[in-house]
This record gives structure tokens, sequence and C-alpha cells, in this order.
């Protein structure tokens, strides 16, 4: 079950996210759509990186009935992107979802052999959405 905090004025709809979701874990997740200034807050707070970024999550502590976490989401790289790559909105929001909930279940892309990246693409074929998220992070 995915939590929505938009804080935005986008449309999100959450049918595909709750879907991929649904896949991978059984426990709640918290999505917070922010814009850029808020994310860049968020980013310096927790990583000491002064930048807005696309994707963050926070993992909560495992515990039984435990949400598994959060994944914070910039307004402005989902627009962006959604109109470099030709795709909507939530389209990108997808691609930036499996990226965090990946994050969330402990794949870590910056250290492993090619693992997360491999999950992501099989994610993105079986739920039909744009490769734009494998030709970004490919190299």
């Amino acid at each position: 079950m995915i939590e929505l905090d938009n804080r935005t004025t986008l449309n999100i709809d959450t049918k595909t996210i709750e879907t991929i979701a649904d896949s991978l874990t059984d426990k709640e997740i918290e999505l917070i759509i922010t814009d850029s200034k808020e994310m860049r807050e968020i980013n310096k707070e927790h990583r000491n990186i002064d930048k807005d970024t696309d994707v963050l999550s926070f993992p909560y502590q495992e515990m039984p009935l435990s949400p598994l976490g959060s994944i914070v989401v910039s307004s402005s790289y989902l627009e962006e992107n959604s109109k470099e790559f030709g795709h909507s909105i939530n389209d990108e929001l997808a691609l930036l979802f499996i990226h965090g909930v990946l994050h969330l279940l402990g794949y870590d892309h910056e250290i492993d052999n090619g693992e997360m990246r491999a999950k992501e693409a099989e994610l993105i074929e079986k739920f039909d959405l744009p490769k734009s998220l494998i030709v970004r992070t490919q190299g």
C-alpha cells in the first residue's frame, strides 16, 4: 500500500506504483512528492549534498508491522524527465518509484555488481514502462 503525500499540484495516479509495490512487498510505503527546494533541503540534511535530486529512499527499521520506508521524489525531475523522454509524469514516477523501492529493499547500485540495474530492467519490462531509466543509468 502506498501512502501518498503529494505536496505539489501535479495530478498523480498511484495505480501503477501500487501494482509495482504489491509485487515486491506487503509493507506500506510512504511516497512524498515535493518541489526542488524541499528536495534540496532533504538531500543536504541527510546526505550532505547541497543540490536537488530525483529520488531519495529512507528505509525504516525492521519491526513487526512497520512500513518499509519512505520515498521522496522531486516534482521538477518528474516534469523535466517526462518531457525530455516523451512519456507521462505517472510513467516517470513509476520509474523513479522502482529505483526508490529497490533501495528500500536493500539494493545499492553504487556497490553491487549490476544486480539493482538488472532488477530495474526486469521490473520496467514486466510493467511495460518506458525504457528511459535503463538508458539513463547504463555505464
